[in-house]
């Protein structure tokens, strides 16, 4: 069944369907495993509203989300002001979301840490940018997503911003690069598989930096890549291990729910059960786990983008199928002590009292 489109800006973003997802409920699999959640969305109109009740909801559906981490998305910019500070008022805006969370005693570490948007082709002077989303961020800014994510075809474009293509390679990027490095702060890299090298080249040139490669990669499955699966693989798990070889890069094991990977999973009469959403998506997560080892991996929900696919349940399901013959030890690496290590995440005393981070 097709999700309603909704537009934002230029771009066009689908929103779940409710009532078809609700023809698929399932069991929680193993209810006590700990969870962060590393990349998710808030925002409100015109995009369909996912702010702080839908996501303590989905929270709350049985899987044991102990924190959870904003990713950009353009929501909550300021509307006065020098234009280049503007993103500082999502910072605010998901630290806010926060504050509130834990004002009302909600038992997952909302927005724990938040990810932001800096242009660091802006070269040194993105530093006043850095310096105001750590002001707006009271404690819980830890980076930036900066999307390069780039292909000639328009049918790929999954991003309100089309930057130009070879963005990570540019001097006056690595010059802003160079400052957030220092700052100590993360790097989030959304690209398109295509452009695995460029993630691998930039690693190699700051091998002090902290960077996460998101969605695993970003392999396409529509638009002149449909019906190239295979191919794709060969070319995509190149890139992976190729990437995999710099230890300064952990990934996210998510974001195959999207359009983006041609699985069509929202086209279906019924949403898929756990067990589809794991079959289709062993080869991505299996190869990144192969390749990076768990304590560089960490699964993703990317809600509420990845929801045209699956409930929120459903997808922690899949992913623990996905991980069901890895140690305990494996698991908790999988599912939240990569994210609290490369993130900095601490939700509190509770959290170090039952996990003992």
């Amino acid at each position: 069944m097709e999700p309603k489109p909704q537009a934002v800006g230029r771009s066009i973003l689908p929103s779940a369907n409710k009532d078809w997802l609700a023809l698929h409920q399932e069991p929680i699999i193993d209810p006590a495993q700990p969870i962060i959640d590393p990349h998710h969305h808030l925002w409100n109109a015109p995009r369909e509203r996912y702010l702080l009740d839908e996501l303590e909801a989905d929270c709350a559906r049985g899987h044991n989300i102990i924190a959870t981490i904003f990713a950009e998305c353009t929501e909550g910019y300021l509307t006065t002001g020098p234009e280049h500070l503007r993103s500082a008022g999502e910072t605010a805006f998901a630290a806010q979301i926060g504050q509130e969370a834990d004002a009302r005693n909600i038992p997952h570490g909302i927005c724990a840490g938040i990810i932001s948007y800096a242009d660091l082709r802006q070269g040194a002077a993105v530093e006043e940018v850095l310096d105001a989303h750590l002001k707006a961020g009271a404690g819980r800014f830890r980076g930036i997503r900066q999307s390069t994510a780039w292909d000639r075809n328009e049918a790929v474009r999954t991003t309100i911003r089309t930057p130009p293509e070879g963005v990570l390679r540019e001097p006056v990027f690595r010059e802003g690069f160079a400052v957030l490095t220092r700052m100590g702060l993360t790097f989030d890299s959304w690209v398109y598989h295509p452009q695995l090298s460029d993630v691998a080249d930039l690693a190699r040139a700051f091998p002090g930096a902290n960077i996460i490669l998101d969605h695993v990669g970003g392999p396409i499955g529509i638009g002149p890549y449909a019906g190239m699966r295979d191919e794709v693989l060969r070319v995509w798990e190149k890139g992976i291990r190729d990437i995999a070889s710099c230890q300064n890069v952990t990934v996210k094991l998510g974001g195959l729910g999207m359009r983006l990977g041609g699985f069509g999973f929202h086209e279906l009469p019924r949403p898929p059960s756990s067990e589809d959403l794991a079959a289709a998506w062993k080869p991505y997560v299996e190869t990144c786990i192969d390749a990076f080892g768990p304590a560089r991996c960490m699964f993703e929900s990317n809600f509420p983008v990845d929801e045209i696919s699956c409930g929120y349940d459903v997808l922690w399901n899949a992913f623990k199928r996905l991980a069901a013959g890895g140690s305990a030890d494996e698991k908790d690496d999988l599912f939240w002590r990569t994210a609290s290590r490369v993130y900095r995440i601490s939700a509190g005393s509770a959290y170090q009292a039952d996990i003992g981070a």
